[in-house]
């Protein structure tokens, strides 16, 4: 028999908790269930969760100080979970490495499809096994291979991790060299309809993208003022 997938449910509310530890046994999630952070961070190098579902507002750390914590040496999936009301800059949750976030209150069976989701995402990308050869869906430049198919990213031959929606996106724009695309294309096409209107995740993850792929002499992920976005293959190449 396969081995349960762990989830680990960091959330100040016993009942909320207890609510989505049931939701997802019911699914065949093996749960743990936490109420602060700092128990959160000591109890995820034991129960070595496969995915965190994170409250943002937390007695003592709050969830976006564990999200930064826990980023600095793992890249296990983080869906941030926040209370209508509560003040909770999507943005920065982003940036600070969140793979998703879910408003309270939420449907059981959108909570469940989130988590399927990003897991199956995350078990999509390859083990690093330092192999060169490329197969499957594919772009390559100069310093730079996309592999959409296995989910990995190699710059000037070192792997890159990136979590799925930045290789999703770097993917898409590669994919189209030249093109310009809007960010509400870039929206649609990578993130669906239920992000639309909400264009600040695009710059967000441009802005990550660029930080681990700065540009190079043949080509640049460009900013088109006043439209969206293009990768740009540099004049001559």
């Amino acid at each position: 028999m396969a081995e349960k997938q762990r989830v680990m449910i960091v959330d100040d509310d016993p009942s909320i908790a207890e609510l989505i530890s049931l939701y997802l046994m019911k699914e065949c999630y093996d749960t743990l269930t936490v109420e602060d952070g700092e128990e959160a961070l000591r109890q995820f190098p034991v129960y070595r969760p496969d995915i965190i579902l994170l409250d943002l507002m937390l007695p003592g750390i709050d969830g976006y100080q564990v999200c930064r914590q826990l980023r600095m040496d793992s890249d296990v999936p983080i869906i941030m979970l926040s209370a209508k009301g509560e003040v909770f800059d999507k943005v920065l949750g982003l940036e600070l490495g969140a793979d998703d976030y879910i408003i309270k209150p939420f449907d059981s069976k959108e909570l469940v499809a989130r988590v399927k989701a990003v897991l199956r995402r995350y078990n999509a990308r390859p083990e690093k096994t330092g192999k060169k050869e490329q197969n499957g869906e594919y772009v390559e430049y100069p310093g730079l291979t996309v592999n959409l198919s296995n989910y990995s990213v190699t710059y000037n031959g070192r792997t890159v991790d990136m979590p799925p929606k930045e290789l999703e996106l770097l993917y898409f724009l590669a994919s189209s060299p030249n093109q310009v695309f809007t960010r509400e294309q870039l929206l649609d096409n990578i993130w669906g309809y239920e992000y639309l209107g909400d264009t600040r995740t695009v710059d967000v993850h441009i802005k990550r993208l660029r930080e681990k792929l700065p540009d190079s002499s043949d080509w640049a992920i460009s900013t088109v003022w006043g439209i969206g976005y293009k990768f740009e293959l540099k004049s001559g190449k």
